[in-house]
């Protein structure tokens, strides 16, 4: 899996791509494209080897049975920066989705879309370069605020931006009285559309089928890839 040639190498570079793309993100709903198949993606490291595992499984939107799945592995391609993960997880992740043989309507990513600093996580950035549809879940609020939702399964409070106040997610009670997840715009997508899918993916656990799918099979994918280095005895 090569990075690509011009992919950004330095803080500057990559924070500079940021702001081109961020006016390039929809946050209209998409209604002419049926939503049947929906791909979750993830990806695993291990940076003393300096390997990136990406996964890109794809599900049946009404019965979440896998129809197809995928991985690349390859070199990690930019340093740890907080705000810029995209630019370490997107060429790996880019690789596993063109090895799927049918495209998703819809990619679900275990990280930020619009809930990033710059309005532009990993999910937003997937969705702009590729035009899917795309929607972000993550596990944890990163720099913004919320309430607790309602302990009922479906409840939901606004994740905002303390330093404007503005809606940027949605902390969501996927299951009752278990800690959030938090849901926000990736492309081609409102957020209510963005709530409606995580919770019907989620109809048995905390995070969405295809985030559980996802992570088991790049964490997998890893440990093969090391394997395979290890010289025999």
């Amino acid at each position: 899996m090569p990075i690509p040639a011009d992919w950004p190498t330095t803080e500057a570079q990559a924070l500079a791509e940021q702001q081109r793309l961020r006016p390039l993100v929809r946050t209209d709903d998409d209604t002419e494209t049926p939503v049947r198949l929906i791909a979750g993606v993830d990806v695993a490291y291990d940076d003393d080897h300096d390997l990136v595992a990406a996964a890109a499984v794809l599900l049946d939107r009404d019965t979440l049975e896998t129809v197809e799945q995928a991985t690349a592995v390859g070199r990690i391609a930019f340093p740890y920066v907080p705000g810029l993960l995209a630019f370490r997880e997107l060429p790996a992740v880019l690789d596993a989705l063109a090895a799927l043989t049918r495209t998703p309507d819809t990619v679900v990513c275990d990280g930020y879309g619009l809930a990033h600093p710059r309005r532009l996580g990993l999910a937003s950035h997937l969705g702009v370069l590729t035009g899917l549809r795309t929607i972000g879940v993550a596990k944890t609020p990163f720099t913004f605020d919320h309430h607790q939702p309602d302990a009922p399964r479906g409840s939901w409070t606004p994740l905002t931006d303390p330093a404007t106040g503005e809606e940027v997610g949605r902390a969501v009670r996927t299951r009752p009285g278990v800690k959030p997840v938090f849901v926000s715009i990736g492309h081609r997508t409102t957020l209510d559309t963005a709530v409606r899918t995580t919770l019907d993916l989620a109809p048995r656990y905390r995070l969405p089928e295809t985030t559980r799918h996802a992570d088991s099979l790049c964490r997998r994918a890893l440990a093969e890839a090391l394997n395979s280095r290890t010289p025999a005895n």
